[in-house]
């Protein structure tokens, strides 16, 4: 069975940082992608970045120069360096990882939030 478990989510201050982490266990095979989506309360899941076993990512444009993704392929691991955080970036914070299968999975949510 295949898990990810997501950490590093909490409270901050605007303008502050946060690294989530995103650990993949079990029999997972052919990661391709591996990305980070949030969901806003009233909102719609959004991508936020993804990054693939290549190296190539894309970010949202509301997040680009704040946020860095980045993965380490020998533990199946995703993180989400954010910096500059805004109270709009408040969300529950989703891992997604998608195989060269098309089979997908997604962590249980990590909550940011961004407040004095």
């Amino acid at each position: 069975q295949v898990q990810l478990v997501e950490s590093g989510g909490g409270l901050v201050q605007p303008g502050g940082s946060l690294r989530l982490s995103c650990a993949a266990s079990g029999s997972i095979f052919r990661i391709n992608a591996m990305g980070w989506y949030r969901q806003a309360p009233g909102k719609q899941r959004e991508l936020v970045a993804n990054i693939f076993s290549d190296g190539i990512t894309n970010y949202a444009d509301s997040v680009k120069g704040r946020f860095t993704i980045s993965r380490d392929n020998a533990k199946n691991t995703v993180y989400l360096q954010m910096n500059s955080l805004k109270p709009e970036d408040t969300a529950v914070y989703y891992c997604r990882v998608a195989t060269s299968f098309s089979i997908i999975y997604w962590g249980q949510g990590t909550q940011v939030t961004v407040s004095t």
